[in-house]
């Protein structure tokens, strides 16, 4: 295929791309797919449908954590903000982001859930002040992404300081370094020259300097190993067939290993990608025996699962070969794959395309007032180049508690988050376009495990199984009918659901319920508990069950990432150790102040004040001059037809006349307020609810400062809980307790007017000085100042800043303050 071709056809993938969530993108790649000469053969045009039809719905996310500092000590909070890209745009189609807290030990400390806006999220967890592990994995992801390769989700060891005594480690025979062989292409094939790349690292997954020969069976010297870049290099072999070679090696430390190269293959074929400025050459060559097989090739092209080109040649004239030119592509990895004539894949590589379109022009910092001293009022001003609205996290924190440089948004959505085991360092292959740096980026494609297709499933046409559906919709009030057949559900049918939530007030929603029995209120989203009371509005329904939240992602096991081996940077932690020991000491002795300002005094309780201890809550409880009714111990309550007849004469001043729906209430000229549960109700729905099944009643005078309609008083209805009551289902007011997304705390951020410190003041020493996940650049200013007071002992601070524009370009900036 004439390289313009080649061309034409990247410059389409870009544009599929682009047109993706557009009307026009399926009809857009049926007409390339069409095109005269776009492919060889109908077989061609249905394995390149099969490709863009599991791309289309099988697009993976990938994520990556800002956090607020690199390591942690017991007690500290960790602040973080997440990113999420789907191919090269946020990926906007997940709602829910979930992490997992993980020991050390493997245990399952939280499961928090965050909800996605525009690809992002923030929150925090609070590490427990007893915690003695000495590190803690995070595992991120959606619902979405635990349909595929547990590889690719996103996992994190945090540095746990501490100063318990260090556990055993790895010694002896674990600790020796090891030597992986990985022949370009996949195999390495008798007669043919090969590139065969090698990787060196040490127990913890780390690079180990080596240096040595490879040598065949007869001890003849074939080539040298040395380090190219960071424990890679590769040599170049021509095999003889049955032959057998093995690497001579020392590590560092002088000590000799040998290693067997893989087994050679007698026929196959070799693929070789070589790294030029702007595009990437390529070669097939195949063995006599393997070109009987096949008369021709195809060479297929991916990225993010999208088929970019496809080239199909004859091999019989001698190698293969081709250019395959990057301007038109997007960042990422590009796959190239050989096939025979019947489409069984013979040889795979991946290469690293890295044209910038990933990055926003470098953000940049100034400082408007410094501010180094204890106490110190420091502005910094955020300038972004590109108009373009954009979404910042910025962290400073004291720069001798030490940092982690190796990785940044760029290498962890752009590199790690699409490549299977550990990259060192992957923050160097971004830190500049270098050819050299290219070159080095190419060794981690060549000696990092790589697999989205299961080549032979998809061209059978088999699609993954999906266990696990997107999260497409936020968490909110929402449950299901069990019990019933679906005939007796009428287009009528609706339940009413009470919400309360700790010192909030109270709402009531109602929703109809779906032919299958479902129900979910959208607007509804809620963050941590709430308390819900429900009431079917169908009496066939009655016998019902109701399950709510049935939804909800169950938390999945912890996987085995946190099993890894794991060597924390000590720089700074003697440092941070003795700041996180002082604010745990402040912490504490500001708690034994509060206790021993508490005065405990024993007084008995009558069961009128033990209920409104139990059931009230906020501006509802207390009051001496509300009328308090205890309903659970009131024998005459049973025969009261509703709440309404029950309260006639018990209330003074309170008007009622009629009973049950029809009830018409008085106070002061007014109707009071009804609350069930401190949740607004109104008079239909108390009546509904079997006097059996309340426990308290709570009447507020005129004016009522607990609701917004209080002036003509309140009525404070309290449904039986607890050892109180067992209600049956569909009797009364059944209730519930349900579970939304992870309360999101904000970050304190003191503000000083004077640098003078009392005698008796407790000291500032934050490692973090100031944490901000939320800061939105407007791209008619394109900058945003930010302001934050220093501590009382920090001297110089380390500004960390990572960030997203609505388009997907990534933003980074670090630089220090001294």
């Amino acid at each position: 295929m004439p390289a313009i071709t080649v061309q034409m056809l990247i410059f389409a993938f870009t544009m599929m791309i682009k047109l993706k969530h557009s009307a026009c993108y399926k009809r857009f790649f049926l007409l390339l797919l069409l095109a005269p000469g776009a492919f060889a053969s109908l077989k061609a045009q249905d394995i390149m449908g099969k490709i863009e039809r599991f791309a289309s719905y099988f697009t993976p996310e990938r994520a990556y954590i800002h956090y607020d500092k690199s390591s942690y000590s017991p007690g500290e909070t960790i602040w973080f903000k997440a990113y999420l890209l789907a191919e090269i745009a946020p990926a906007e189609a997940s709602k829910t982001f979930y992490i997992d807290w993980i020991d050390d030990k493997g245990k399952i400390l939280q499961h928090t859930s965050s909800p996605l806006v525009n690809g992002m999220t923030n929150g925090q967890f609070e590490l427990p002040d007893t915690y003695t592990g000495k590190s803690l994995t995070v595992k991120a992801y959606t619902s979405w992404m635990l349909n595929f390769d547990s590889s690719f989700l996103y996992s994190k060891k945090l540095p746990v300081i501490s100063s318990a005594p260090p556990a055993a480690g790895k010694t002896g025979a674990d600790m020796k370094p090891a030597l992986t062989f990985f022949p370009e292409g996949g195999d390495a094939v008798a007669g043919l020259q090969n590139k065969i790349a090698y990787k060196a690292v040490n127990a913890f997954g780390d690079p180990v300097k080596i240096s040595g020969i490879v040598v065949d069976e007869g001890g003849k010297f074939v080539d040298s190993i040395r380090n190219m870049h960071d424990g890679m290099g590769y040599i170049l072999l021509t095999p003889k067939p049955n032959a057998k070679y093995t690497a001579k090696w020392k590590d560092d430390k002088k000590t000799d290993y040998t290693t067997p190269l893989p087994a050679i293959k007698p026929e196959g074929i070799v693929l070789k990608v070589a790294v030029v400025p702007g595009k990437r050459n390529f070669e097939v060559q195949v063995s006599p025996g393997a070109a009987a097989g096949t008369d021709s090739l195809h060479i297929v092209g991916t990225m993010y699962q999208h088929a970019v080109f496809n080239i199909s040649r004859s091999q019989k004239a001698g190698p293969v070969t081709g250019s395959i030119p990057l301007e038109s592509l997007p960042y990422g990895i590009l796959t190239i794959t050989v096939f025979d004539k019947n489409w069984k894949p013979l040889a795979e590589r991946i290469t690293y395309v890295d044209n910038n379109s990933a990055y926003a022009r470098p953000a940049t910092m100034e400082v408007e007032h410094w501010g180094l001293s204890h106490r110190g009022r420091n502005e910094l001003i955020i300038t972004l180049p590109e108009a373009a609205p954009a979404s910042l996290s910025v962290a400073v924190t004291d720069l001798a508690i030490g940092g982690d440089s190796t990785e940044n948004i760029f290498s962890g959505l752009m590199l790690t988050g699409e490549l299977k085991g550990k990259v060192f360092n992957p923050a160097y292959y971004f830190k500049d376009s270098s050819f050299q740096v290219q070159q080095h980026l190419d060794l981690v494609m060549l000696t990092n495990g790589w697999r989205r297709f299961n080549w032979d499933k998809l061209i059978a046409g088999e699609l993954p199984a999906i266990r696990y559906p997107r999260d497409s919709s936020y968490i909110s009030v929402s449950g299901k009918l069990t019990g019933i057949m679906p005939s007796s559900i009428s287009p009528g049918s609706s339940i009413i659901v009470m919400m309360k939530q700790k010192d909030t007030e109270g709402k009531m929603l109602m929703m109809p319920i779906t032919k299958d029995g479902r129900f979910n209120d959208p607007s509804s989203i809620f963050f941590d508990t709430a308390r819900v009371a429900f009431k079917i509005q169908d009496k066939t329904l009655d016998g019902s069950a109701v399950q709510f939240m049935p939804d909800k992602l169950r938390v999945p096991d912890a996987g085995t990432a946190w099993r890894a081996p794991f060597a924390a940077d000590t720089a700074g932690s003697a440092y941070h150790l003795r700041l996180a020991a002082a604010a745990n000491a402040i912490a504490e002795k500001n708690r034994y102040k509060e206790l021993e300002a508490v005065t405990v005094a024993a007084k008995t309780k009558s069961p009128v004040q033990v209920l409104d201890d139990k059931y009230s809550s906020g501006l509802f409880k207390g009051d001496l001059n509300a009328v308090q009714l205890d309903v659970l111990n009131d024998p005459f309550a049973k025969s009261a037809m509703d709440i309404f007849t029950y309260l006639q004469g018990k209330v003074a001043g309170l008007q009622i006349s009629g009973s049950g729906s029809s009830a018409s209430l008085n106070w002061r000229g007014g109707a009071p307020q009804i609350y069930i549960d401190e949740m607004p109700a109104d008079v239909s729905f108390a009546s509904s609810i079997n006097v059996n099944d309340i426990a308290y009643i709570k009447a507020f005078r005129p004016p009522f400062v607990g609701g917004a309609n209080g002036a003509n008083g309140a009525i404070a209805i309290y449904t039986r809980r607890g050892d109180d009551v067992k209600p049956e289902p569909g009797k009364g007011m059944s209730a519930s307790r349900i579970e939304g997304y992870t309360a999101i705390k904000e970050f304190y951020v003191p503000k000083y007017y004077s640098q003078f410190v009392a005698p008796d003041a407790d000291k500032d020493i934050r490692t973090t000085i100031y944490w901000n996940p939320n800061i939105v650049v407007d791209p008619k200013k394109n900058q945003v100042m930010i302001s934050f007071y220093n501590n009382d002992v920090t001297d110089a601070f380390r500004v960390v800043i990572q960030g997203m524009t609505l388009e997907g370009k990534l933003i980074h900036h670090e630089e220090n303050m001294e």
